[in-house]
């Protein structure tokens, strides 16, 4: 399937059928050149048509269609920081999500390997300092961090992933809610890493 319109609605649907984001939360987008294909302002993951998919243009930032979701330049910060990005993912997934609101983990690294699919598909989550959704001065600190790790974990938020593919990217977002979830089911047990 090539038209990225039909790719987000389809991996939108599918990833909020299998509750990893819930309501209107969690963005998707596909570079193609120097457009960004995004979800719109408002849309629910669930329910995306090919209309809920607006187009911005890298460049200029030019919008054609619905406005574009309040996180889009999340999503742009991370395509300028790395050129090989071809999308991007960002959930509300609820293991992640709670992580991501300890106090205790290590912001350089939030999640231990404790798989050996988290090892290769995400390596190092470094967790970013808290902004509000939608706040502006986030695109700072995720630019920073993106330029050197494709995972990033919003603090109090949730998980964004960019990968060459938008396949790529779900699979590692995945991975990070299920290792998150694991984290949980593993607390305070003595864990084998990998």
């Amino acid at each position: 399937m090539s038209d990225p319109a039909a790719q987000i609605v389809e991996m939108g649907r599918s990833l909020f059928a299998r509750r990893l984001t819930p309501g209107r939360t969690g963005n998707i987008s596909v570079r193609v050149g120097s457009s960004l294909h995004v979800t719109a302002t408002g849309a629910s993951l669930g329910t995306l048509t090919v209309a809920d998919v607006t187009v911005v243009d890298l460049d200029t930032g030019a919008v054609r269609g619905r406005p574009p979701t309040k996180e889009a330049f999340i999503h742009q910060s991370i395509y300028r920081a790395r050129p090989d990005a071809g999308a991007v993912v960002h959930l509300h997934s609820t293991y992640a999500v709670a992580v991501s609101c300890l106090q205790d983990v290590d912001p350089a690294d939030v999640l231990p390997p404790l798989t050996a699919y988290y090892g290769m598909r995400v390596g190092r989550l470094p967790l970013v300092p808290y902004h509000a959704p939608g706040d502006p001065a986030m695109a700072a600190p995720v630019s920073e961090l993106a330029a050197t790790h494709h995972a990033l974990l919003l603090s109090n938020h949730g998980p964004v992933v960019a990968g060459p593919d938008l396949a790529t990217a779900t699979d590692a977002i995945e991975e990070i809610e299920e290792t998150a979830r694991l984290y949980f089911l593993l607390a305070g047990r003595p864990v084998r890493l990998v």
